[in-house]
């Protein structure tokens, strides 16, 4: 994972990490067990730095380079890992989560500038839209 100056400066109290993606997803991430059920079942481990149960972990011992993963912005949101979640757990929802922590602090990973004209032409529309329905909230 990349340092992100950003990200380093957001502070939070002793267990304030895995309070606030409590609160923005409503799951209880002490009930996850680590089972890895999650990351055997995800379409998108092999571009993750992180697997799904990693992460979980890493908000649970406060780590917040959570947040400079690029698991989080990885996730398709398909469902499959809460489908198959021997406690239920919605892990889509704590990576829905951990996007809107960074995104509420205006830290902008999109670089859309810097995306030179060719690609611009030849990205398809959709793919824009997605990113930025995803990235900008």
């Amino acid at each position: 994972m990349e340092s992100n100056k950003e990200i380093d400066a957001i502070k939070f109290k002793e267990g304030g990490l895995v309070a606030e993606v409590e609160e923005l997803s409503g799951e209880n991430l002490f009930a996850c067990y680590q089972c890895g059920t999650c990351s055997a079942g995800c379409p998108f481990i092999d571009d993750m730095d992180l697997g799904p149960d990693e992460a979980i972990r890493y908000v649970i011992l406060d780590r917040k380079e959570v947040l400079n993963s690029n698991t989080i912005w990885m996730c398709a949101s398909c469902y499959t890992c809460a489908e198959r979640c021997p406690r239920d757990l919605n892990i889509t929802k704590i990576m829905e989560a951990l996007r809107q922590i960074v995104l509420r602090k205006k830290i902008d990973r999109t670089k859309v500038v810097k995306i030179s004209k060719k690609e611009k032409e030849t990205i398809p529309q959709l793919a824009f839209v997605s990113l930025f329905r995803k990235n900008i909230g």
